[in-house]
């Protein structure tokens, strides 16, 4: 075997890697578009379940507006945000607001038996399960790019088409890594 052939064996084999490695950087970053999207459908559900939730129990404990207007401020705040990191902050001040409100629900016990209350909470209490799962699919998607990104000889190729590094979502503080809970015996 001549060294032309060689040549052309390994100018081959190279290009074959680089088209390899960048459908490989494409399939990541759109399983991270499409692991945003399902996380994004449960956000919109969450901003669309809040005002009615704050209604609800502005009904019962009206003279609690302060913890109120924080959680319709917070939604606002959420809704307006762009970036995933600006996004996830703005959600972690959502939950815990909301979280504070349906502490509330512990000194009203007309609202904690009111059924359209409970139906709700029960609807948000899901939602924040599904967000909680979206978020962690998400963020594995990010790190399986971000490591394909950032690893020897892949990186070659993500730099040369200007791939760029995914933002986690992350949960502001700690407190606010669980789901709202309702006790059980609201129901009894």
């Amino acid at each position: 075997m001549g060294s032309g052939a060689v040549t052309l064996i390994v100018v081959l084999g190279g290009l074959g890697w680089a088209a390899y490695a960048f459908n490989a950087l494409v399939r990541d970053r759109n399983r991270v578009r499409a692991a945003w999207s399902d996380i994004d459908v449960q956000l919109e559900r969450r901003h669309a379940l809040v005002p009615r939730l704050v209604e609800i129990t502005r009904g019962y404990a009206a003279h609690e507006r302060a913890t109120l207007d924080a959680v319709t401020r917070a939604r606002e705040e959420s809704v307006g945000a762009g970036r995933v990191g600006e996004k996830s902050t703005a959600e972690g001040r959502l939950e815990h607001s909301v979280q504070r409100m349906l502490a509330l629900a512990e000194a009203y016990p007309d609202l904690k038996a009111d059924s359209t209350f409970l139906e709700l909470h029960q609807s948000l209490v899901d939602t924040e399960n599904r967000i909680q799962h979206a978020r962690r699919y998400y963020n594995g998607a990010v790190r399986m790019l971000n490591t394909r990104i950032e690893s020897f000889p892949d990186l070659v190729v993500a730099r040369a088409f200007r791939f760029t590094l995914a933002e986690f979502f992350q949960v502001e503080a700690e407190d606010n890594r669980d789901a709202p809970r309702m006790e059980k015996t609201w129901r009894s």
